[in-house]
């Protein structure tokens, strides 16, 4: 398992990599806001073909934006992140697609889930995401999308804090197949 853009602070014990995330950092794509940002920390390993990543974590959300969860990653320009968001004062499953720019996508997370895992599911063209609370399997489908099969991506775990002065989350796995 490989960094891009290792965070300033960081540790890996007990099965569980805690992650410091560094302020002003984010991946995003053109729309919208008309920026781009590829400085978020993403952890994983590189995989071609049909894969598997899988992550459950908790995290202390603070300022708009906040935000972690898993990333399938082509480079700075075809990526797929799900995961939580802290939007608007609130909890959100979030997913964005990026195919040059960022296409994204929320729904409230129900109740006050004190921790999430997100799978994203590769097979041929398409990636399946999905999400559990609390510990549950993540069986509630929240997006089917392209992307280009064959073609070698970073698989793992990502958080950013495009907003705010950072915040910790705590990946307690991370689960690549």
């Amino acid at each position: 398992m490989d960094w891009i853009n290792e965070p300033n602070s960081w540790t890996a014990a007990d099965d569980t990599l805690t992650v410091h995330v560094d302020p002003k950092t984010d991946l995003w794509q053109q729309t919208h806001y008309g920026y781009s940002f590829d400085n978020a920390p993403m952890y994983g390993r590189t995989v071609e073909g049909d894969l598997r990543v899988t992550v459950t974590f908790d995290a202390d959300y603070a300022e708009q934006y906040d935000q972690a969860g898993a990333i399938l990653r082509i480079d700075e320009k075809n990526w797929i992140k799900a995961g939580v968001e802290f939007v608007d004062g609130a909890l959100q499953i979030s997913v964005v697609v990026t195919r040059e720019v960022s296409d994204w996508s929320v729904q409230p997370a129900p109740g006050s889930p004190s921790s999430v895992t997100i799978d994203l599911h590769r097979e041929g063209d398409a990636v399946t995401v999905r999400y559990g609370l609390d510990g549950a399997e993540p069986t509630n489908m929240i997006r089917l999308a392209y992307f280009p099969p064959q073609v070698p991506a970073l698989a793992g775990a990502m958080a950013a804090a495009p907003v705010g002065k950072g915040f910790e989350v705590r990946f307690s796995k991370v689960s690549i197949s």
